[in-house]
């Protein structure tokens, strides 16, 4: 396709925030323009931030606010995006049988769809289907459905990115000329095609010989990789890369743009060749969803945190990591620039920009005469940008975690896990849970997690091997899990507390009390994982099985973790095969009533509904 046909609108419009006083669209065309939000019935105004990412690609943001008053809530609002004062067509984006897209600015939640973990090229289908379909039929009967939708992390997989996706990102740069970066200190074959399955070879390494002589490494003379993702074969590496793998994740468009079905590779062995075609297989499928996704993200407000693959596996996990990775140049690159995609794609939406626009006129100074990006100086700005965490106003108010970026570095051993947040960051935690009846936390990780699967990562962590396990649970750092446990005991939290995790690729839901005390609160921890993603189901099994026996209510297992002093139920899902965990990859569906959590379910791609028992028996 010729750039001159290529439409206006590439991406979107999604609807990020959205509160009484202003609300977030986040959209991208090809050319650059002024345009508005107008809503149906309700004067307003329109504040328009936009970026040039490229040639053919701008970004933009465009923030309504009220010309009196407040916005209203808890009702459906219509919009119309306009450029310089005509429509532009959203027929695609809207339900069936309305004119135009719909959203709610949640006040009062009532209905919540949270989920994690989408990796495009994972066989199980997409589960933002599902919750799209759920809105459509409650759009169809004149209800709102779902107030908001979290992601709480790995809305991309950066560091794990299929061999098809990769080749249709390289198409999608050029078609788009998305501006690239400097070029980097690294060696990498002229053609893609030559890259592919092949990248972790040409990623950074410690040399053999400046590792520990006391481990393995060292007699084996092997080279130790700085990113520790086990499935870093296809790792992006450049900016543009990252921006690319946004826009292929949100826009079904840009896949018929770049032709993806004449995509094809020649693997140098069947076994490659079978995964390749694997792959791409369920790309298709995943990007033959996305004309439904795209509808869901048009019509409810969507707030999103990173987790680690949004950057890279282990982000952040110990201070070791933390120490290979950013004093070397291309490794600090790297993440760094999946730090910047996510800012530009996810994280400028959380706030409306109210804290993360700071960070523009530094972004916008790094592009040069030469239309390349020169990062150097902005890589500074950005790691000691402290804000990706925010909160939502609602009832019950929201706090969204940001557990990356705030760790709590364990300073005795840098190859021991850090603290999920630091010090700092878990007391301004409990002064906003404090003096409030009802409080959703999203954490990307479990707070409650699995007792036994916890138990398995200990050892490994024992075993000087927390990379290999992901040992990023709440409970790995002595310092954080004495915080934040102590936060949850005390008698002025509140009643009832909602966690809503993701992170581990399978689904649960525990209830939480402290054993001493009459303050008559209860924790939730409601876990969902993943959106388009899953845990190894014969493993979860066994996993779930080995759970119910060691760590029964009545097991003295129970008195040597760190939650001793809370009583921690799980509870089973209805129906037949009852079950703790749950692996199928889904949405959940939290309802509320009153603040407190009324039901909880998982919503499937292939229909199927999977409900949870509340009840204390």
């Amino acid at each position: 396709m010729s750039t001159a046909s290529l439409p206006l609108l590439i991406m979107g419009p999604m609807v990020r925030r959205a509160d009484a006083a202003e609300v977030c669209i986040q959209f991208a065309t090809s050319v650059a323009s002024q345009f508005s939000i107008e809503f149906d019935d309700i004067d307003v105004f329109s504040e328009q931030q936009s970026i040039a990412l490229g040639t053919h690609l701008y970004l933009h943001f465009v923030i309504v606010k009220p010309i009196a008053a407040t916005l209203p809530v808890n009702q459906l609002i219509s919009y119309r995006l306009l450029n310089s004062n005509l429509d532009v067509d959203l027929s695609d984006f809207c339900y069936q049988g309305k004119a135009t897209p719909e959203f709610v600015i949640p006040q009062k939640l009532e209905q919540i769809l949270h989920g994690s973990c989408r990796n495009p090229h994972h066989p199980a289908k997409d589960s933002l289907v599902a919750a799209n379909d759920f809105q459509q039929q409650n759009r169809s009967v004149n209800q709102t459905g779902a107030d908001v939708l979290l992601l709480s992390g790995d809305q991309v997989y950066a560091d794990d990115v299929a061999g098809a996706m990769l080749l249709a990102i390289e198409r999608l740069i050029s078609v788009l000329g998305i501006y690239q970066e400097q070029p980097l200190a690294i060696d990498l074959p002229a053609q893609l095609s030559e890259q592919l399955y092949q990248r972790h070879l040409y990623l950074p390494t410690v040399p053999w010989q400046k590792r520990n002589k006391i481990g393995v490494g060292y007699w084996l003379k092997k080279d130790e990789p700085h990113f520790s993702s086990l499935k870093a074969a296809n790792h992006l590496i450049f900016f543009e890369e990252f921006i690319a793998l946004y826009l292929l994740n949100f826009s079904p468009l840009l896949w018929d743009l770049i032709d993806f079905d004449s995509i094809s590779y020649q693997a140098s062995s069947p076994k490659c060749q079978q995964v390749f075609d694997n792959e791409k297989a369920a790309l298709t499928d995943f990007k033959n969803g996305l004309v439904h996704v795209q509808v869901l993200l048009a019509n409810i407000s969507t707030l999103m945190m990173f987790d680690d693959h949004d950057v890279t596996d282990d982000w952040n996990l110990t201070a070791g990591w933390e120490q290979v990775i950013y004093q070397h140049p291309v490794s600090r690159r790297i993440v760094n620039n999946g730090l910047i995609s996510y800012w530009l794609m996810q994280g400028f939406g959380n706030d409306a920009g109210h804290k993360t626009a700071a960070l523009l006129d530094a972004f916008k100074t790094s592009f040069s005469e030469q239309k390349q990006w020169q990062f150097k100086a902005f890589d500074k700005t950005i790691l000691e940008f402290n804000h990706w965490h925010y909160e939502l106003n609602t009832v019950p108010k929201v706090v969204v975690l940001d557990t990356r970026t705030h760790r709590w570095r364990n300073e005795q051993n840098f190859n021991e896990p850090s603290g999920l947040l630091d010090w700092e960051r878990l007391t301004e935690l409990e002064g906003s849970l404090v003096t409030h009846e009802q409080v959703i936390i999203v954490s990307p990780a479990p707070v409650f997690g699995v007792k036994s699967i916890e138990a398995i990562q200990s050892l490994f962590n024992i075993c000087g091997q927390p990379l290999l396990v992901d040992v990023e649970n709440w409970m790995a750092h002595e310092g954080s899990a004495k915080k934040l446990l102590d936060t949850f005991r005390r008698d002025d939290t509140p009643k009832e507390t909602l966690i809503l995790s993701g992170d581990v690729h399978y689904s649960f839901c525990f209830s939480v009390q402290k054993r001493f005390g009459k303050h008559p609160n209860r924790i939730w921890q409601l876990t969902a994982s993943g959106i388009k993603n899953e845990f190894p189901r014969k493993l979860i099994n066994v996993l779930d099985k080995l759970d119910s026996i060691l760590y029964a209510p009545k097991s003295p297992l129970n008195f040597f973790t760190k939650r001793w002093q809370m009583e921690v139920d799980k509870h089973q899902t209805i129906g037949e095969g009852q079950k703790y965990l749950v692996s199928d990859s889904a949405i959940s569906l939290i309802e509320l009533q009153q603040g407190k959590l009324a039901r909880y379910q998982l919503l499937h791609p292939d229909n199927r509904t999977t409900e949870f028992d509340l009840s204390n028996d």
